[in-house]
């Protein structure tokens, strides 16, 4: 296994998380439930860290975190959900209509 990263918090990470899983990145995120021991451990051993199963992945996944955290460029064009053909905004991640995640990968 391979620590990818520190999230600055739980909702984040959790995101984060979401967006690998999405992509077939197998991942774990440790220090879920540390948050409740700030103040007795130092708060930067309490972050939430997600974990890599397989360290190949730590290019893909980087770039994918690094996308996430930027949002579609100006202009990005729409894309039709796979499932059920509806047509959405570059910004959004899963259809309104059915809830199909995007593949990420053709991005």
């Amino acid at each position: 296994m391979l620590k990818l990263t520190r999230a600055p918090n739980l909702l984040v990470a959790q995101h984060w998380l979401n967006i690998l899983q999405t992509a077939g990145i197998p991942c774990e995120m440790h220090n879920r439930y540390l948050s409740g021991a700030l103040g007795e451990i130092p708060a930067e051993q309490c972050a939430p860290e997600l974990w890599l199963v397989d360290e190949r992945d730590a290019k893909i996944a980087r770039r994918l975190l690094a996308a996430a955290a930027s949002g579609p460029p100006a202009g990005a064009p729409s894309w039709r959900c796979r499932q059920c053909g509806e047509t959405l905004e570059a910004q959004f991640t899963v259809c309104w209509q059915c809830g199909t995640a995007r593949d990420v990968r053709d991005d």
